[in-house]
């Protein structure tokens, strides 16, 4: 009998590949995710941290990978995330903001902080006019957020100084060196200096003690934005800022009261094709590694969560905040099912077809099995009834050789393909009545006696 082509190896190969897939599948989806990251200003604070927030990422061996793209300029990181070169960027939306580009954190809240000494000191917008406004730190987007807030109040901003008379209308911009202010003031070359920084900052603290330190009193005074609201209705990309009472000193006070101002902020935006799992990973990772960054740079100190009422205010605010991320402030993260059950159910559904496959070929493998013994059977069956009407020796002999093949194809078959003992026990009763039926008719049958053998040759 030829062997069947179906194996018992058959089963097992099908087993080890649904394994194969489950374990590929498994890897996949606890592969890190490798996102793009657009970073800029080249001179800023932001750079360190990213790369820094990139470090703790890959120590950690979190889910999360960056990849980072350097630019000088926050225009160009916009642009980056705005033409899909990145899936994250920094982005200040005073300067530039990417159509699709969505909040994930805050990486610095900027004010503007309008210094100078007292008495007789600069308290608000008006009073700069005719007046000289030294600024530290020259960067384009700052002079276009203070020449906004100087036309809102009628006022020009000029960066030289004209030959007469400064106009009633005018306010000469002085560029000045950190460590030249406390002369520039004393001096007279400049009446009040300008910085949009966080107050917080190393830098916005020696700038005020270098005002109070040109004061004869030690008192520095800081303009108020009285009319932030409506400014923030005219430029929406700023933000309404109050600098706490004392943020600059506690002796003096200073400042003495809370000041209203406006301001700018570094964001860390994600493109709105991000997925929400995503986001919800990476605003996660960089908040809860921002301890590893104080080793590199004191810029994870300033960041913060964007503050919102409501998911829906969240979502659609001039600058809207990504659905993962509001995940992770509300801390309503997907689980491992609610991310993967899609995954989970093809999986599944794959399982269950091969395994239904699987089941369908060994019913076809046992039927071809359990056909070839019948039909061993039915011939043992057929021989011992030709054995007791057999009327000549030769038939007996032709019987006799035919169930010694059929004995040998059954112990190959057994051997190759495996045979249930049930089934072996009823062929080893049926070989065993064939060949007692052939001795018993040997009893009878004159020895040497020709004849026509009245038998089929073994297939």
């Amino acid at each position: 009998m030829p062997t069947s082509v179906f194996r018992r190896d058959f089963v097992f190969l099908a087993i080890a590949v649904v394994l194969a897939l489950a374990s590929g599948l498994a890897l996949y989806l606890s592969r890190a995710t490798t996102l793009t990251v657009a970073v800029a200003p080249s001179d800023g604070t932001e750079p360190p941290l990213i790369r820094a927030y990139a470090d703790a990422l890959a120590r950690s061996g979190e889910n999360i990978r960056l990849r980072i793209l350097a630019f000088d300029d926050v225009r160009d990181s916009a642009r980056a995330l705005q033409d899909g070169r990145a899936d994250l960027a920094v982005v200040r939306p005073d300067v530039a903001m990417p159509r699709n580009g969505l909040t994930l954190a805050i990486l610095r809240d900027q004010a503007m902080i309008i210094a100078s000494p007292q008495p007789g000191g600069i308290t608000r917008f008006p009073d700069l006019a005719r007046k000289r406004l030294g600024i530290v730190a020259h960067r384009d987007a700052d002079r276009a957020v203070l020449n906004s807030l100087l036309a809102y109040y009628g006022l020009t901003l000029l960066t030289e100084a004209p030959a007469g008379p400064i106009p009633a209308d005018a306010v000469v911009l002085v560029q000045t060196e950190p460590d030249e202010l406390t002369a520039a003031f004393t001096a007279r070359r400049i009446d009040a200096v300008v910085a949009i920084i966080a107050p917080a900052a190393a830098a916005a603290q020696a700038l005020v003690a270098s005002v109070a330190a040109a004061s004869r009193t030690r008192k520095v005074a800081f303009v108020s934005v009285e009319d932030a609201d409506a400014i923030i209705e005219r430029l929406p990309r700023l933000q309404a800022v109050t600098m706490p009472a004392g943020i600059f000193g506690g002796n003096p006070k200073s400042p003495p009261d809370e000041v209203k101002t406006v301001g700018s902020s570094y964001r860390l935006m994600a493109t709105s094709a991000l997925s929400r799992i995503s986001a919800a990973d990476a605003t996660q990772h960089l908040f809860e590694l921002r301890t590893q960054y104080d080793a590199t740079t004191p810029a994870g100190d300033y960041m913060l969560a964007p503050s919102y009422e409501t998911t829906a205010a969240a979502t659609s605010a001039r600058l809207p905040i990504h659905p993962g991320a509001i995940d992770y402030y509300e801390r309503e993260q997907r689980s491992f099912l609610d991310r993967y059950q899609d995954w989970i159910y093809v999986l599944a559904s794959v399982g269950g077809g091969l395994g239904s496959a699987v089941a369908w070929l060994s019913q076809r493998v046992l039927r071809t099995r359990r056909a070839r013994i019948d039909e061993v059977l039915d011939r043992l069956i057929e021989i011992i009834d030709a054995a007791r009407t057999a009327t000549n020796a030769g038939d007996l002999d032709a019987l006799a050789a035919e169930t010694d093949a059929l004995s040998a194809d059954v112990l190959r078959h057994a051997r190759d393909n495996g045979t249930a003992s049930r089934s072996f026990g009823a062929l080893t009763l049926a070989i065993d009545g064939a060949r007692k039926a052939v001795a018993d008719a040997r009893t009878r049958v004159p020895p040497g006696r020709a004849g026509r053998p009245a038998i089929r040759a073994a297939e």
